[in-house]
């Protein structure tokens, strides 16, 4: 009898060993922290004082796609948050408008330092420039650095804003690149655009071997945008662990600068499982607490 209940139990112990695990919760994966890091980011268009509390924590820069910050963000954000705002031009063919409204917006702001350009070029539905297009597009925001050096401030370049993409004969962003390169190149003498900081977007698993890619460039990264929008992440726990990992690899690899999450907020439910605030004012989901 007692040979028989021992192996009953060996039988059960295996039985349970051997059951799938389970995705934990996202209240057991960390103790939520408030380190703030000087590369994090978020991609989000933040406008209230108690998001801007809520978020800072953490986050020491945003962007909104956009020339300017919001109207609604306090005026004394950097001072009271310790966050910088960076100005992006977000498309191909600038219009002289855009360029004057980034020129006033960094020349009143003397801690910014940077400028977001060209967003997603080789996706039609987002700024969709062929390389030819974006190398001379790239004279205006040459154009913008140089007239800004002229009053004494520098500014560096950070684009263009690379995914794998739609665009016919150019998914590849280092496909699309090198030809935007190539066609520069040929347009201008040989000589090479100025092109300080390269920006990337990830949606997926992989984002360390993206970034191995780009290594070819010689520059460092901005990654721009990034969480994880695979089929496979259908909870906020299993995209807190995506989110870890890959906050993790910008943290930990040298050639990124900075990097933002994608997304604050926007309309409920979150079927990507993303947003780091909740619908209420000042308040981080929890995902945005990890």
């Amino acid at each position: 009898m007692l040979k028989y209940l021992s192996l009953l139990l060996t039988v059960l112990l295996i039985i349970n060993g051997c059951k799938e695990k389970s995705t934990p919760t996202i209240d057991a994966l960390v103790t939520p922290s408030e380190t703030k890091s000087q590369k994090r980011g978020i991609a989000f268009d933040l406008t209230s004082s108690a998001d801007f509390a809520a978020i800072s924590k953490g986050v020491s820069w945003w962007y909104n796609w956009r020339p300017i910050c919001n109207s609604k963000v306090p005026p004394s954000y950097y001072l009271t948050y310790g966050m910088d705002f960076i100005p992006m031009l977000w498309g191909g063919n600038t219009s002289t408008n855009d360029m004057n409204l980034v020129k006033s917006y960094i020349l009143a702001h003397p801690e910014i330092q940077f400028l977001l350009v060209m967003n997603e070029p080789n996706l039609t539905d987002q700024a969709n420039r062929t390389p030819g297009q974006a190398a001379s597009d790239w004279i205006k925001y040459e154009q913008v650095v140089g007239d800004l050096a002229a009053k004494g401030r520098t500014i560096y370049l950070v684009g263009p804003a690379m995914s794998w993409g739609t665009m016919a004969n150019y998914p590849n962003p280092v496909v699309w690149l090198d030809a935007f390169s190539l066609a520069y190149k040929s347009a201008n003498g040989g000589r090479e655009p100025k092109l300080d900081f390269l920006a990337f977007h990830w949606y997926d698993y992989g984002l360390n071997a993206q970034l191995d890619a780009l290594k070819k460039y010689n520059k460092m990264i901005w990654v721009t945008e990034m969480a994880n929008w695979n089929s496979q992440i259908n909870t906020y726990a299993k995209q807190a662990l995506q989110m870890q990992e890959m906050v993790a690899v910008c943290e930990s690899r040298t050639d990124v600068y900075r990097y933002a999450w994608f997304y604050g907020r926007g309309s409920f439910p979150d079927n990507k499982f993303t947003y780091l605030l909740t619908p209420n004012d000042g308040e981080l989901s929890d995902l945005g607490k990890l």
